[in-house]
Parts: C-alpha cells; sequence; structure tokens
C-alpha cells in the first residue's frame, strides 16, 4: 500500500529525535504549560501552516522550534546546538518515520519575546524536506 503525502508526522519525529539528541535534562514537547517554569530548558516543536509537497511523497515542512531556559546565554547556546543537530546531522538520515532531505533556518536562532520574565525565549523557524520511509 503506498504512503500518502503528509503521512509523516514531523512534530512527533522531530520531538523523539531531539529529545534522543539533548537528554534527560532537556524536555522536548509541542506545548508548553503553567509548569514550564519547572521544567527547564525546554524545547518546543510546531509545525506551522505553511509549507508545501510534490503531490507524490515529499514534504516541505515549515517547523517553529523554540528554546525556553533560564537565562539568554543558556536559550541562545541551545537553540544553536539544536540548529547544529539538525542541519549537520538530521540532514540526510531516516529515521523509522522519515527521511530528511535539505534542512535550512530562515530565520536562524535569535531571543524571541516572552512574557514571563523568568526565563528566556529562544527560536529559529527551520524549512524541513522530508518523505516516508518506503
Amino acid at each position: 500500500m503506498a504512503t500518502s503525502v503528509g503521512s509523516v508526522d514531523t512534530e512527533l519525529d522531530l520531538i523523539e529525535w531531539l529529545q534522543a539528541k539533548a537528554g534527560p535534562d532537556v524536555v522536548v514537547r509541542d506545548e508548553v504549560d503553567n509548569n514550564l517554569l519547572a521544567e527547564l530548558p525546554t524545547i518546543q516543536v510546531q509545525r506551522l501552516p505553511a509549507g508545501d509537497d510534490d503531490g507524490l511523497r515529499l514534504d516541505r515542512a515549515l517547523v517553529d522550534i523554540d528554546v525556553y531556559a533560564a537565562t539568554r546565554g543558556e536559550a541562545i547556546a541551545l537553540a544553536g546546538l539544536v540548529r547544529g543537530w539538525l542541519l549537520r546531522d538530521l540532514t540526510g538520515t531516516a529515521t523509522s518515520r522519515a527521511v530528511y532531505g535539505r534542512i535550512t533556518s530562515s530565520p536562524p536562532p535569535a531571543i524571541r519575546p516572552y512574557e514571563n520574565v523568568g526565563l528566556r525565549r529562544a527560536g529559529a523557524t527551520y524549512q524541513i524536506y522530508s518523505h516516508p520511509v518506503s
């Protein structure tokens, strides 16, 4: 049976992959909640309602990845690690769900505003090309 375009849950796949890279001291999730201050550092992965596909198998997802940490320096440093992991380590590899091709960040990681003064947020938007594992 052929796999349809969009059958890869990009958020779930990236959350699991980033959790393995970041280790047990970092929380990786799709949504933040009221307990965020107790769960720093946190990486939030959200697929945006944008992107496109080739009508067959190739998917181009736009994904926002935000990092929440206690300090500005920690947020920027972890956001930089995430960028390196995605651009250097995920590009050209496969998970159990997807094969990943070209990955770019635009804009690259930068501080983003957040209303809670007890933490800092840095993030980037990634363009991720993938297709389901055959």
